[in-house]
């Protein structure tokens, strides 16, 4: 299944806040659909199947790749479910959207295919790219690329920057200063569930 490209409010009506898919707000309540308005107590799986859609559309991922990061987790001693989400949070087209340089995931993820971004002073054009401690990200320097992220930045997607990057709004650059803490991820996501949805797969 190729990444999704439809309506994003129709998702954020399903799923809840979603602030790496869209900055738009919806003033509709009920899921979109024509059953919408019907209120039925979710199963079990229908709960872990949510949860796990939550991560799919907030990262832009497939389900190959998600499927991916799951089985690197698992491979890393600790938590299953927190390590999946700092994998997903060290990404560089989310580590570009964190930092204030792109007002949603699908932005910075152009930026980052369009080869406007340098990590380490060369430049990445692959948005799965891991974020390491140390890493300084920095924009092409060229008109249009330092044009482009400065009207990016004039409509930041989350108003907080995590405690682990630290972003220079002079030289358009930012540091990885560390892995992302639980507490500074911006999704409100039980992580629990989706490492049980594909336990039972």
């Amino acid at each position: 299944m190729s990444r999704y490209r439809g309506a994003r409010l129709r998702i954020c009506r399903r799923l809840g806040d979603l602030p790496g898919l869209t900055r738009k707000k919806t003033k509709k309540q009920a899921p979109a659909g024509e059953h919408g308005q019907q209120s039925r107590k979710p199963s079990e799986y229908a709960l872990r199947l949510e949860e796990k859609q939550k991560l799919k559309f907030n990262y832009g991922l497939n389900e190959r790749q998600l499927l991916n990061n799951i089985k690197t987790a698992k491979k890393v001693q600790g938590s299953t479910g927190l390590i999946l989400l700092q994998i997903l949070e060290m990404r560089l087209d989310n580590t570009i959207f964190r930092l204030g340089l792109s007002p949603t995931i699908p932005a910075a993820r152009q930026l980052v295919n369009h080869r406007h971004i340098l990590v380490n002073n060369k430049i990445v054009s692959i948005c799965s790219y891991q974020c390491k401690p140390g890493d300084i990200i920095t924009i092409k320097n060229k008109t249009a690329s330092i044009a482009l992220v400065k009207q990016y930045m004039n409509f930041p997607g989350l108003a907080n920057r995590p405690n682990h990057l630290e972003l220079n709004k002079d030289t358009l650059s930012g540091k990885v200063n560390g892995i992302v803490e639980r507490e500074w991820i911006a999704l409100q996501i039980n992580e629990l569930l989706v490492v049980e949805y594909y336990s039972r797969k």
